[in-house]
């Protein structure tokens, strides 16, 4: 029989070797976890989703206006308003609470770059069946903490079925990724894709966001044209 000592060191051992052999053969299919030699689990960031490569965080590039916003968890509360039934106020942990979506989603930069992420959070569709929304309503606000803001149509959004995203190839969102939430505009380029958010506005008027009134298109379709014509 092994003393206690060696069992923990082979356990140890083990479990390197799992983790090892997990990471260099690019198998994280669907969330996953290790439970290490404290028996606590510990997220893996997956390299796969539903077949297609993922770029690692770590290689993804990030743009911001005023670097890094950094958000109490516990203090944090994303408000809807505006042409709404019922205005809400969410804590981050109401906001894990409802039912998740997870997506393979191509974020593309208009500077020419972009990369491949499992993204996974709530849909907005989920909040405004909470929230209602107005007939008249048209547009949708997207306010972040450093200031920065985009508008998107209201029926692209629901169409679309677009989410807010907390989590970002299987692990939270880091700090400079946006967390708490990062808007994932599929087909529209990065500059809709807000980070930090902070509140959402339902409004039945057009709205030029940050880059927006620099002269980006307010479309901002991939593919489509950089600025207004």
């Amino acid at each position: 029989m092994l003393n206690a000592k060696k069992q923990k060191v082979l356990l140890i051992r083990t479990v390197s070797i799992l983790l090892f052999l997990i990471l260099s053969s690019g198998c994280l299919e669907d969330p996953q976890e290790i439970v290490n030699t404290s028996g606590e689990a510990t997220v893996l960031e997956a390299s796969v989703f539903e077949g297609k490569t993922l770029t690692p965080i770590s290689e993804q590039r990030n743009n911001a206006i005023k670097g890094t916003q950094y958000i109490d968890r516990d203090a944090y509360e994303l408000r809807i308003y505006g042409l709404v039934d019922s205005p809400m106020s969410l804590s981050y942990e109401q906001l894990l609470a409802y039912p998740s979506d997870t997506r393979f989603v191509r974020m593309d930069c208009v500077e020419g770059w972009g990369f491949d992420a499992m993204w996974t959070g709530v849909t907005l569709n989920t909040l405004f069946n909470d929230t209602g929304v107005n007939d008249s309503a048209t547009t949708v606000i997207f306010y972040s903490a450093d200031g920065y803001s985009t508008g998107l149509e209201l029926d692209y959004l629901v169409e679309n079925d677009i989410m807010l995203a907390y989590k970002l190839n299987n692990v939270t969102l880091p700090a400079d990724r946006g967390f708490p939430l990062q808007l994932v505009a599929e087909d529209k380029y990065g500059y809709k894709w807000a980070k930090w958010i902070t509140s959402i506005e339902v409004t039945d008027e057009p709205y030029v966001g940050y880059w927006e009134s620099a002269g980006y298109s307010n479309s901002a379709d991939v593919g489509g044209p950089a600025f207004e014509r």
